[in-house]
C-alpha cells in the first residue's frame, strides 16, 4: 500500500510576518503541482481580517495550472467561506478544522464546539451536493495546552459522531507539537481497525529535529497518509504564542525511501520545489 503526503503551503504561509505577492504564490503552487502530490492545500476562504495572507486565495486558485494528479483543498472556518469554496470549480476538497478543545475552537472560530458541529453537518450537506469532499481536522488531537480534558477516548468519541455525519477522511492534528508517541501509535492503531472504511492522516506540528518518533509511530500503527510543509515551515497562528512549524516534507520522503514504503513523489521536482520555497521563505 502506497503512502500519500500532502504537502501544506497554505499552513506554511499563513503565519508570517510578511505578505508574499500573489505572483509568487501561483509560481510556487505549481512547482509544487509538478510534485505528484495526491493532495495540495494551496489556501484558505477565512476572513482576511483573521489571516490576511490567504486573503488572495481566490485569484490563487484561478492562477494555478491543472492537473489530473494533484487535488486542491482550501481551508474553510464557517458556511459563507464553504460556500465560496464549493463556488469554485478548481476545488476538490474542504478542509474543516474540528477542535475538541473549547479553549481553542472558540479561539479559531468564535464557536462553541456544538456549534461547530453543526455548522460542519451543514457544509458536509452542501459539499456533497456539489460533488466536494470534506477533510476534518481534528485539531488539538494529542493533547491540550489549556488544562481542559484530553484522552484517546475523548478522540475517538468526537471522531465516531463525525463519521455519522458521513465525514470519511480525518486529519489527526497535533497543532502545538505536544504528541506522545505513545499516544500517536495507540490512538491511530484504535481507530484504523475500528474504523477501516475510513481514512485517517496525520497532521504533525513538530520542531525540525524531533519529528522521527511521531512519525514511527504512526506510521507503525498504520497510518499512510501525512501532512507536511516543505522545510518544516508553518504552524497555526490560532493556537498560542510560539508557532511549532509542520513536519518536514523532506523527512517524510527521506523515512520512506529509508524503510523502502511507496510513494509516488516525483523527487526532481520536489528538489527544485523545495530551492524555491528557500528563496521565496528566507527573503
Amino acid at each position: 500500500m502506497k503512502t500519500e503526503i500532502m504537502e501544506c503551503p497554505r499552513d506554511a504561509m499563513q503565519g508570517l510576518p510578511y505578505k508574499i505577492a500573489t505572483a509568487d504564490k501561483i509560481r510556487y503552487l505549481n512547482a509544487l503541482l509538478d510534485c505528484h502530490f495526491p493532495i495540495l492545500d494551496c489556501g484558505s476562504f477565512v476572513s482576511p481580517r483573521v489571516i490576511p495572507q490567504m486573503s488572495d486565495t481566490m485569484e490563487v486558485l484561478n492562477g494555478l495550472k491543472p492537473s489530473e494528479i494533484t487535488a486542491l483543498l482550501v481551508i474553510v472556518a464557517n458556511l459563507t467561506g464553504a460556500k465560496k469554496a464549493i463556488a469554485h470549480p478548481r476545488v476538490q476538497i474542504l478542509g474543516y478544522p474540528f477542535s475538541i478543545s473549547s479553549e481553542f475552537q472558540m479561539r479559531n472560530s468564535n464557536k462553541t464546539i456544538v456549534q461547530t458541529f453543526e455548522e460542519l453537518t451543514a457544509i458536509k450537506e452542501l459539499a456533497t451536493r456539489d460533488h466536494k469532499k470534506v477533510l476534518v481536522y481534528i485539531s488539538m488531537g494529542f493533547g491540550n495546552p489549556y488544562g481542559e480534558k484530553w484522552s484517546i477516548s475523548l478522540v475517538e468519541d468526537w471522531v465516531g459522531k463525525l463519521i455519522e455525519t458521513g465525514i470519511t477522511t480525518f486529519s489527526l492534528s497535533d497543532t502545538i507539537g505536544c504528541a506522545h508517541p505513545d499516544d500517536v501509535y495507540h490512538l491511530f492503531n484504535r481507530l484504523i481497525h475500528q474504523y477501516p472504511q475510513i481514512v485517517f492522516g496525520a497532521h504533525f506540528h513538530t520542531r525540525y529535529d524531533q519529528w522521527r518518533p511521531v512519525l514511527t509511530a504512526a506510521y507503525e500503527a498504520g497510518c499512510r497518509r501525512f501532512d507536511g510543509a516543505i522545510n518544516g515551515l508553518g504552524g497555526c497562528p490560532m493556537a498560542k504564542d510560539a508557532l511549532t512549524g509542520n513536519l518536514p516534507t523532506e523527512h517524510i520522503i527521506s523515512y520512506l525511501n529509508e524503510i523502502q514504503a511507496t510513494h509516488e513523489i516525483n523527487e526532481k521536482a520536489f528538489d527544485v520545489a523545495r530551492k524555491m520555497a528557500s528563496q521565496l521563505f528566507m527573503s
